[in-house]
Formats: structure tokens, C-alpha cells, sequence
């Protein structure tokens, strides 16, 4: 877990921090959550500060509420980042076996096949099917080794973004290799669900896996994979891009052109754990500007004051109370108070709840979610 992992005489209090906090409550303020939660994040910092009350507050439903989003790490004039607080109360609450069954499902999938989604690791690489995929050897160099998240690897609907990505860089001729069903789960969401042991092992395994192969980097297709590479695996012999990287980078080379246009208003959502984790905020939009035709606008919350989708911390597995409006749904208004015709977005999470709040709010006639991937694919990208 490297730096979540604690020492056996280690306290609550010296794992997190606790002392470092002001109390100045703008981890609350701009918390996006508690817009439909009754979380404030603050007051658990200051409640955790009190090692008896610990068990108490595991036991509150909002500690599930967090989506790992990070904005109260943004904003926190210490340094300091609040969310982990309650990853570690979440750990209590997976150590002791009283979790959510679609939790305990998906932390299991992962130990028994590497992915979250409860599919066998065999059928990691079907979207391969049909398409001219290099695959990397560990004794054989190759630049870019592009690693493909698990939810991307099945989920029939964002299994695009790999397909369009292979075509692109085939056509590119870029030198790279996909990782065969050796590939397993980052950990991000076992990271974020509280799982210590689970993850660090993952860490491990991963790292001396990765470590194989020679490559001068890794390109991953989810941010959230990008994130917890660099956030987490201290060692890893090769520096971590994200795929909208490489694709700015092949743009400013010249080597990356498409042939058809667009004629569209598109807004692109910032994911989180690209955005305010990772500091992507230029290179995605860089590529939205070389689409012919299209008019790029932007959200009032845009960067890293970007809304949350609320698809990380592991929420995909969690069951929710609340009953108010979505994140995802506010956010789909905003874009059509934009005018927007097109909300892009680079993270398959984000893809798949904003695309669900569209469809709840019976926008489909007049507004898409699209991957860039996936628009790029429409658009015949190659060169």
C-alpha cells in the first residue's frame, strides 16, 4: 500500500495526520457529495482524532459515500488529504467481514481472476478478436506497453476505446504491445474500497510482473489505472502515461491526422483521477481541438474544479441511500445548458454514469457521451 500500510505501533491519528488539520472546513466546502450525503469529511477528521470513537464512525453509512474525487485533497491548505481518513475507516470495516455483498464480490473477483467484474481472466483479451493487435514479449523492447483496465477489457460498451486505439496506432505506426490475459487489476478501486492486504499484494505482483518487460513506458487507457500507478507503485522501472499522452504527443510530431470532420458543440468532463490526481488537463483537449469543425466549449466547474461523475472510490460496487439528484445527472444538465451536443470524456467510468444519467433524464434525442477514443474512431484517425 506503500505509505496507507500501517506500522504495528502506528495510531490512527500518526497514519493520517490527524494533528496537521486546521479545521478550516474547505475540504467540506468543496466536497461534491455532500450536495446528496451527509458527509463532512472535516468532522470525521476531527472524530477520527479520537482513537475510541473509531469503531463508531466505521459503523456510519457516509463513509461509503466518498468517490476518492480528491478535491478535498485539492483544497486543503495543509497538504494534507482528508478521503484517506475514510479509506482507512473503510479498512476497519473490511476487516472485520461486514461489507456490502456486491463489495465482498468484487474484492474476491479480483483475487481470483484480476479483475473486479466476477470474468474469467482467459476472456481478458476477446475485444482482441478480429483486430491486428502486437503483443509485447518481456525479452523483446518496445516503446509504448499499453495496459488495458479491467472494465474496458469486458465491458462490451467502452471495449471501443481499446479497439479504436489499436486501429489508431497501427495506422500511426507506432511501436507498441498490449499485454496478453496476464494482465490483471491495478487495484484502484481495491485501493480506494479499504482492502490494505489485498492491494499491497496486488502491488506487489504487479510491479515485478510490469518489471519484465522492456519497455520505455507504460500507456494506460484508464485514468484510474494511471493515477494509482504513479500514486502507488514506488517500483516500477518505467515512468506512467495516459493514452491522451501520447496521443498529443503524436500530434505535435505530425504522425496523427483523421480524415473526416465534425460539426458539433462538444464539452469534455475532466475526469477526477485524471484531472485532479493525475494534473491531465491540457493533452485531451488538445486532441478535441484537431477535430474539424467542432466547437470546443467548457464547464464552469471545469479542471480541477471539475464535478465528479461519482463512478470512483469504488462506487460502481456500492449500494447508495440517497435519493437526490446524481452528480452524474447535474452534470449532464450543465452541458445542456451549454448547448452542448457531445460530452467527451477520456475515462470509461465517467463514460458509463454519465451516459446512464443522459438516458435518465431522456436527453438521448439531443445530447452523446463519447469517449475520445471513440470519436476518433468515427472520424478515421490515422495518418
Amino acid at each position: 500500500m506503500r505509505g496507507m500500510m500501517m506500522s504495528e505501533n502506528q495510531t490512527f491519528t500518526e497514519k493520517f495526520d490527524l494533528l496537521g488539520c486546521i479545521q478550516c472546513g474547505r475540504c467540506t466546502g468543496g466536497c461534491p457529495v455532500t450536495a446528496r450525503s451527509n458527509l463532512n469529511i472535516r468532522r470525521f477528521v476531527y472524530d477520527a482524532y479520537h482513537e475510541e470513537a473509531l469503531e463508531e464512525l466505521a459503523r456510519l453509512a457516509e463513509i461509503w459515500d466518498c468517490t476518492a474525487c480528491h478535491t478535498c485533497a485539492v483544497r486543503c491548505p495543509k497538504g494534507l488529504k482528508p478521503l484517506e481518513v475514510l479509506i482507512g475507516l473503510r479498512t476497519m470495516v473490511i476487516e472485520s467481514g461486514k461489507t456490502q455483498p456486491t463489495v465482498r464480490d468484487a474484492l474476491e473477483s479480483v483475487f481470483r481472476e484480476g479483475n473486479p467484474w466476477e470474468k474469467a481472466r482467459a476472456t481478458r483479451c476477446d475485444w482482441m478478436e478480429g483486430l491486428e493487435v502486437k503483443i509485447a514479449q518481456p525479452d523483446t523492447a518496445v516503446e509504448n506497453l499499453f495496459f488495458v483496465c479491467c472494465t474496458i477489457a469486458y465491458d462490451p460498451r467502452v471495449q471501443v476505446i481499446a479497439k479504436n486505439l489499436v486501429r489508431l496506432l497501427n495506422a500511426a505506426g507506432v511501436d507498441y504491445g498490449f499485454i496478453d490475459d496476464g494482465e490483471s487489476c491495478c487495484g484502484s478501486e481495491v485501493y480506494t474500497l479499504g482492502e490494505d492486504g489485498l492491494f499491497e499484494m496486488i502491488v506487489e505482483d504487479n510491479t515485478e510482473f510490469l518489471n519484465e518487460f522492456q519497455a520505455a513506458r507504460i500507456v494506460t487507457l484508464s485514468p484510474h489505472c494511471f493515477t494509482t500507478y504513479n500514486r502507488h507503485y514506488p517500483d516500477l522501472n518505467k515512468p506512467v502515461i495516459h493514452y491522451t499522452q501520447l496521443l498529443a504527443e503524436l500530434l505535435d510530431q505530425g504522425r496523427l491526422t483523421w480524415e473526416g470532420g465534425l460539426e458539433k458543440k462538444i464539452v469534455f468532463h475532466d475526469p477526477c483521477y485524471l484531472g485532479k490526481q493525475g494534473g491531465i488537463y491540457d493533452e485531451p483537449r488538445r486532441v478535441l481541438q484537431e477535430i474539424k469543425g467542432a466547437k470546443l466549449l467548457e464547464f464552469g466547474r471545469a479542471r480541477e474544479r471539475s464535478l465528479c461523475c461519482e463512478g470512483g472510490g469504488g462506487k460502481m460496487w456500492v449500494e447508495t441511500e440517497s435519493k437526490k439528484e446524481r452528480l452524474a445527472e447535474t452534470r449532464i444538465k450543465d452541458a445542456k445548458a451549454l448547448g452542448a451536443e457531445i460530452v467527451a470524456v477520456a475515462c470509461p467510468f465517467c463514460l458509463l454514469t454519465l451516459e446512464d444519467a443522459v438516458k435518465s433524464l431522456g436527453f438521448e434525442e439531443e445530447m452523446r457521451v463519447a469517449e475520445i477514443m471513440e470519436l476518433l474512431g468515427e472520424l478515421g484517425g490515422g495518418n
